[in-house]
């Protein structure tokens, strides 16, 4: 009883709905391949037993419209179940705490949704190029757009948390673990033909990333929010795109990013970050690097039961200090300045050799 009270209630349903379509998804697959028994074995997609009701099937999804978010939520085997549980369960205890509920669920439903639109045209392009329909009949399923929307949530507001992996022997920072993650799928997809995983990892990571760094809103840490609603999206540099990627390959990236974020800002589609949202969303990324993840869920909700009294209070606060702290600033610096101007002029070869007994000729 303990255990249940302890799970957000979005993540306790999330964790009902996985169980129960998952074991609805296979009773289905054991029936279709009992009926028919030469199904069961071929590795065609055509003669594998397909679900469209419940895993999404890009040639049959216009006649079951709902597979786009519970194909999401299906999986094929107790492995994948065991991962994706856990992933649900550990992730959404904190995402969910740090978040709120809605705003957890709005990010789960970008992450189940949104890969999937993106998977089936790809799917349907594939078997056209190709000239294999068999593409087209391709079950999509599983929890991988979850697990990356995961790690792109805990890269955003704990990159530098270390994780220590069988007692401290190997030991790697959170703010990895999206790459990690993107190679072992592509690896694999390329290698293994679970091209699947690899479609749904790389489109679920940039749908989340996108969701994350332009639309949701944030807890405003930095005071700088004027109507109590947080921040919208995360201009920090630490949360670019290219910072996904291993050190030596972060400026090509970085490069194609640009120019893409410049074409959607032309296309009005995007809106250009100003200096200050960088400012502050680097004053935020700081923040949340000193608070951790167990402090910043109670920060998060606190600052959603203040009233809007205390909210102002609190922001006119940090206003002033920082304000404070910025005339101090500016002060040090014409300090430091000042005996700078007023330094006499030497002559070349004394000033090099840094002499101040130079005498004029008599």
């Amino acid at each position: 009883m303990a255990l249940r009270i302890n799970i957000p209630p979005v993540t306790r349903v999330l964790l009902a709905i996985i169980i129960a379509l998952t074991l609805l998804y296979n009773i289905a697959r054991w029936r279709l391949s009992q009926s028919e028994p030469n199904a069961a074995t071929p590795s065609s997609p055509t003669t594998r037993p397909i679900v469209p009701y419940l895993a999404l099937v890009p040639s049959l999804c216009l006649w079951y419209p709902w597979t786009f978010l519970t194909a999401t939520f299906v999986e094929q085997n107790i492995f994948t179940l065991l991962v994706n549980g856990t992933t649900v369960f550990f992730g959404g205890k904190y995402l969910e705490r740090a978040w709120g509920s809605q705003g957890f669920i709005y990010a789960i439903l970008i992450a189940a949704v949104i890969p999937n639109l993106m998977a089936v045209p790809t799917y349907i392009v594939w078997a056209t190029v190709t000239g294999n329909p068999d593409r087209a009949l391709t079950p999509i399923n599983g929890g991988i757009t979850i697990q990356a929307a995961f790690l792109v949530a805990f890269k955003q507001l704990v990159p530098e948390h270390t994780v220590s992996i069988y007692k401290g022997m190997i030991k790697m920072r959170v703010k990895h673990f999206p790459a990690v993650f993107l190679a072992v799928n592509t690896l694999s997809g390329l290698l293994l033909g679970t091209d699947t995983a690899l479609i749904l990892s790389w489109y679920g990571l940039v749908s989340t990333w996108t969701y994350l760094r332009f639309f949701k809103r944030q807890p405003d840490l930095s005071g700088t929010s004027t109507d109590g609603s947080g921040l919208k999206g995360d201009a920090s540099e630490t949360f670019a795109f290219a910072t996904f990627f291993p050190d030596i390959m972060q400026p090509p990236i970085a490069v194609l990013c640009d120019q893409i974020f410049l074409l959607l800002c032309n296309l009005k589609i995007c809106t250009p970050f100003s200096e200050e949202d960088i400012a502050t969303g680097n004053e935020q990324a700081a923040a949340r690097g000193e608070m951790g993840l167990p402090n910043y869920n109670k920060h998060a909700r606190g600052a959603r039961g203040l009233s809007k009294r205390e909210e102002a209070e609190r922001r006119r606060a940090l206003a002033l200090k920082a304000l404070d702290e910025r005339l101090n600033a500016s002060s040090n610096r014409a300090a430091t300045q000042s005996p700078s101007t007023t330094a006499p002029n030497l002559p070349k070869g004394q000033e090099m050799l840094g002499q101040t007994d130079y005498r004029p000729d008599e």
